[in-house]
């Protein structure tokens, strides 16, 4: 069985967008699981989301009490055998690998976002770390980005940036 995951972070609407651009939109439809590395900000993106794939989500710092209620700050989930765990922040890139590999010893994949700036790295154990930047809030990135993930048989065998 393959897996399509859609992963974003950052989409800050509606401070920074009135809603998600329209390649997000599409690429939820092809989804099996949206993963969405907080700070949505509005409730309302979880429930857009939701309404078209399962979501697997965490709240941000800017996120306010709605979202906060729903989203942990932390979340985990095991697809085709491969372990992600969602998070929002990792703090400063200096040592990041390093430090996610004592955080997350039992994580196969760690999703993160807050940065804005996309990142893809192999730990020295061997953790993936992504950062699908943001599709809304380029910040000093040349685009607005998100990822998609192919997940089959154990493996992450297509993982794609997408400038929006």
């Amino acid at each position: 069985m393959t897996t399509r995951l859609l992963v974003i972070s950052d989409t800050h609407i509606p401070g920074r967008a009135k809603r998600l651009p329209d390649a997000v939109e599409r690429a939820v439809g092809e989804a099996d699981l949206v993963i969405h590395a907080g700070d949505w900000v509005a409730a309302s993106v979880i429930d857009a989301l939701e309404a078209h794939a399962p979501v697997l989500g965490v709240h941000g710092n800017n996120d306010g009490p709605d979202v906060r209620a729903r989203l942990p700050e932390v979340a985990r989930r095991t697809l085709e055998g491969v372990r992600f765990a969602v998070v929002h922040e990792t703090g400063d890139a200096k040592r990041r690998e390093v430090r996610m590999d004592a955080a997350f010893p039992q994580v196969d994949v760690l999703v993160f976002g807050h940065s804005h700036i996309p990142w893809d790295s192999t730990t020295p154990r061997g953790l993936r770390l992504l950062n699908p930047g943001s599709p809304t809030d380029r910040r000093r990135q040349p685009a607005h980005t998100m990822m998609t993930v192919v997940v089959d048989d154990g493996a992450l065998v297509d993982v794609r940036l997408h400038e929006l």
